[in-house]
């Protein structure tokens, strides 16, 4: 893929919207590692997974366009953590791990390119993307290690009318490590790692791999191939769902929604 440019015109044609996404660099098996047993990390497959990952985004109308690389930040394929899209507003987020902020630039650039307006969680705000879930003017913003209180009131402020709920997590590295939410706004999730208190209703999956849910159109979500007992639920429900094997980033701690930001 070309840094900057639309990778699929086919795709465009579906009028889904942009998908960003950046390809692993060489240093991913460098990752950093909170929760998973660390494990080798294949590169070579990783690459793969990710091509196919990206297929799969397109497949389903997304025009998927790469963020620019930053091969030396190892992490950097999580664009999610990034950005946070919200309309017209790109918000560049500031980690509450300080080895992920260089991977902050090549984000900004991307979300610029789109003509996005951007806005920045500054000092001593802290914001991963991968925190913050939105379900129609609700957004869900997990308050842990990598966002704190300041980050979730710049991100409301920055949002103006729509409703921030800060939900409480443990166990996981974000929000939506723990949760997510299906195409009619339902929430899907581990109840033990989110403050439930704060939530609507929490339809629990069949393994852990199956909170996490990608929205790829209206009856249409993209799941890990990890997760093959919820995957099976949901399409008895009616839903269409799409698999992808992303073993080596589930690895580092990611699942399918942090490796690409969508842009409607």
């Amino acid at each position: 893929m070309v840094p900057g440019t639309d990778t699929d015109d086919a795709g465009a044609a579906a009028g889904a919207g942009w998908a960003l996404v950046r390809p692993p660099g060489p240093r991913l098996a460098e990752g950093i590692v909170t929760h998973a047993a660390r494990r080798p990390v294949d590169v070579a497959l990783a690459a793969r997974q990710h091509e196919a990952y990206a297929a799969a985004l397109r497949s389903a109308g997304w025009r998927v366009r790469a963020v620019a690389g930053a091969d030396d930040q190892p992490d950097a394929v999580f664009v999610e953590d990034a950005l946070v899209v919200c309309g017209g507003i790109a918000v560049v987020g500031r980690s509450g791990e300080e080895r992920r902020r260089g991977e902050l630039p090549g984000a900004e650039q991307a979300a610029r390119e789109l003509g996005l307006r951007v806005e920045r969680i500054e000092e001593p705000g802290t914001l991963d993307g991968g925190d913050v879930l939105q379900v129609g003017d609700t957004v869900y913003v997990g308050r842990g290690a990598r966002t704190n209180e300041e980050g979730i009131c710049q991100l409301a402020r920055l949002l103006g009318g729509r409703r921030v709920v800060p939900v409480d997590t443990t166990g996981c590295l974000h929000l939506k490590s723990a949760m997510t939410a299906l195409p009619d706004g339902g929430l899907i999730g581990m109840p033990e790692m989110v403050d439930t208190s704060v939530l609507p209703c929490l339809r629990v999956p069949r393994e852990p791999a199956g909170a996490h849910v990608v929205v790829l159109g209206a009856g249409h979500v993209l799941m890990a191939a990890s997760a093959p007992r919820t995957a099976a639920r949901l399409a008895a429900d009616g839903l269409r769902v799409t698999s992808v094997d992303i073993s080596e980033f589930e690895a580092l701690d990611g699942c399918v929604t942090c490796l690409s930001v969508l842009v409607p």
